[in-house]
């Protein structure tokens, strides 16, 4: 069987920016399972995959478009202390994370982290930390199977590898 829509797939990769750093990989003996076709890994490596079967070995190297999009320099911004909640101003620290309207973009949610605090500033950043970066893909197709009505019912893939909550 080919890796198509509604296929469950599992993998085993390793993904490294195009400059040689490594950013993740599958831990040996557990691959990522998911669900082809529901946006459950980024849309340039689900292409990639696309027709492919188990056994094989896919490199893919994708641009950030394909990938994390784009570093969007609007969303990287000091704002003040004061703009946050009283209850929220003492957690603030690098990693914190919350949603705000984007600066020029009304009604569009975006997911900040803050990067830096400083006195009464804080540095935060609505970009993915991999955005504006070219990934390299090594992966390896462990198993390709239809997903039973289930899985497409619930979104999510059941059972070895997958999600178990029932």
């Amino acid at each position: 069987m080919t890796i198509g829509p509604n296929s469950v797939v599992s993998i085993h990769y390793k993904v490294a920016t195009s400059e040689g750093e490594d950013v993740d990989a599958s831990e040996p003996g557990h691959p990522l399972t998911y669900l082809h076709g529901h946006g459950q890994i980024i849309a340039g490596l689900e292409a990639a995959l696309n027709g492919r079967a188990q056994g094989e070995h896919v490199h893919a190297t994708l641009a950030p478009a394909q990938a994390y999009g784009e570093h969007d320099p609007e969303l990287d911004m000091r704002v003040s202390k004061k703009l946050f909640p009283a209850h929220v101003r003492n957690e603030l620290q690098p990693g914190f994370r919350f949603g705000a309207e984007h600066p020029k973009q009304a009604g569009v949610q975006v997911r900040y982290t803050v990067q830096e605090v400083e006195d009464d500033t804080v540095l935060v950043s609505g970009n993915h930390p991999l955005a504006g970066k070219t990934l390299v893909f090594q992966v390896d197709v462990a198993e390709v199977r239809a997903a039973t009505e289930e899985e497409l019912a619930h979104g999510h893939v059941h059972g070895p590898g997958g999600h178990h909550h029932h």
